[in-house]
């Protein structure tokens, strides 16, 4: 990964092409129709829905939280803005077709033209990924923000996998370390995804300024035992774990990690594979579980402490994740955790 060290002096930084001002009557709410994946119905053999971020921001449109004009559309990230911590060698990778298809577990991608798989599959990623930078800027001004997508904690520096190609919370995180060093000293993860987050663990390993607190099922994917080492508040779930067991486990681990940190920023990354029925996680968590989950973290970080946050929605294999997502997020503008 690239050089993380603090820079004195901002005013010299290169400018950041993925951070903008927004208006003052917009949400922090990041979207693009760039973000859906759909080419020759290949995408189906992934149990993925690729068209969840679409569907999430149709439910908040139909709820009249949001319109067309209060979203706040991201450009997509480039390679200038990638190298910030990828490696040259990884990103040339993904010129091959068969590369892509292993991170996406898609075998039949590795048949496809590489410009195909660029256009439809890695752009939408990308845009994804610039989301997630961005977020962390919005999420200083504003105290929150959401990226409808991202949350690819599978990917770091130099490897992808698990569907996820771009290591988007740590370019978030080395971002805000890059370009708000006067404010941001340490950042917290906040991982509640079904899946272990191996990726931003591999690329945080020993960097005291950020603090992982990883919740997921110990039975599944990745089983990577190195990347456990950089977990500083590890919560092992077994298979079937219910909603009285989770939401305590969460209560007090968050609690814990919040007091022993201290942190100036949280990224949580708020996977639905927790979700029961969801083939990948395994785990037996209902819909409104998944709701007080969030407002748990909200509660305990914005209302509580005032810390920004940025939420993204990372992994959920059901065609019915987007409707509990969008449900949680107007559940949040209902309890006044969220704001315009």
């Amino acid at each position: 990964m690239a050089s993380s060290s603090s820079i004195d002096e901002p005013s010299k930084l290169p400018k950041n092409t993925l951070y903008k001002d927004i208006a003052p009557h917009q949400w922090p709410i990041i979207y693009s129709s760039n973000y859906n994946i759909g080419f020759l119905y290949l995408e189906k053999l992934h149990p993925f829905d690729s068209s969840k971020w679409g569907s999430i921001v149709n439910f908040l449109r139909q709820a009249k939280m949001i319109t067309n004009d209060t979203i706040v559309r991201p450009n997509e990230a480039k390679s200038e803005d990638l190298l910030l911590v990828h490696t040259k060698r990884y990103l040339s990778s993904l010129n091959w077709s068969i590369v892509v298809a292993r991170v996406l577990e898609v075998p039949p991608v590795a048949l496809l033209p590489n410009f195909i798989v660029q256009w439809r599959v890695l752009k939408p990623l990308r845009y994804q990924t610039g989301g997630t930078i961005l977020a962390g800027k919005l999420a200083l001004e504003r105290g929150w923000s959401i990226n409808i997508g991202g949350g690819f904690h599978h990917c770091s520096s130099n490897h992808g996998g698990g569907f996820c190609a771009y290591a988007d919370l740590t370019l978030l995180i080395i971002n805000l370390f890059t370009y708000y060093s006067d404010r941001i000293k340490k950042v917290l993860i906040v991982d509640l995804d079904a899946h272990q987050g191996n990726g931003h663990e591999h690329d945080f390993m020993n960097d005291e300024r950020v603090f992982i607190m990883d919740m997921y099922n110990r039975q599944i994917y990745p089983h990577d035992h190195q990347a456990k080492n950089a977990i500083r508040c590890k919560i092992e779930l077994e298979n079937h774990t219910n909603d009285k067991t989770y939401l305590r486990l969460l209560h007090i681990n968050l609690e814990k990690s919040l007091n022993e940190f201290q942190p100036d920023f949280i990224v949580y990354n708020a996977g639905t594979d927790i979700l029961q029925g969801d083939p990948l996680g395994n785990l037996d968590i209902t819909p409104e579980g998944v709701i007080i989950r969030d407002e748990i973290v909200f509660s305990k970080c914005i209302r509580e402490r005032n810390i920004p946050i940025v939420m993204c929605t990372s992994g959920g294999y059901q065609r019915t994740n987007a409707r509990v997502i969008a449900d949680s997020i107007l559940n949040l503008f209902t309890k006044k955790l969220i704001s315009c």
